[in-house]
């Protein structure tokens, strides 16, 4: 996924909004799923907008725009959500170091997974808490589940790898 196209169906959910407003709900929502901070966020807007992606609806105080989607946008962000086969690869650490967890001694494999685990509850924990986003409690609801999902995974997968290594 591009952060064009988050900033893209952030707009597209929420509507008109100006960079420091598309940055926090990306904060409160899409960070969960993709990173992005205010330094890569704003240069974008403004490429987006060059592009003819976004128009700038108003320019305020210090500089601040209001962008919206342009038809350009909309039909970007449409074809890449009806047509495009996400990616199945995945960069994890988790991953990784479950691959090489054998190169441990067992009570060091132990310690890690028991982190592995302990980090997995605590994002639970915090997926749980989540409010809905942009005024649309739909807008995010299948992401969450699928965090939810992934995350109880990742725990079952810990417990599994606990009992497994505990009784060798």
């Amino acid at each position: 996924m591009s952060l064009r196209i988050a900033l893209l169906g952030l707009l597209a959910a929420k509507g008109p909004a100006s960079g420091y407003d598309l940055a926090k709900l990306f904060e409160g929502s899409l960070n969960h799923v993709w990173q992005a901070g205010h330094t890569q966020i704003y240069p974008e807007l403004v490429r987006m907008a060059a592009d003819g992606l976004l128009a700038v609806e108003a320019e305020g105080a210090r500089g601040r725009k209001i962008y919206t989607i342009a038809d350009e946008g909309s039909r970007q962000l449409h074809d890449w959500l009806a047509d495009r086969e996400p990616a199945v690869t995945v960069r994890s650490e988790t991953a990784l170091q479950a691959f090489l967890l054998p190169i441990l001694d067992t009570d060091e494999a132990i310690a890690a997974v028991e982190r592995v685990k302990a980090r997995a509850q605590k994002r639970l924990d915090d997926l749980k808490c989540l409010p809905p986003v942009a005024d649309n409690p739909k807008f995010g609801k299948y992401a969450l589940r699928l965090g939810l999902a992934q995350t109880r995974a990742t725990i079952e997968w810990a417990d599994e790898t606990l009992h497994a290594l505990r009784t060798k």
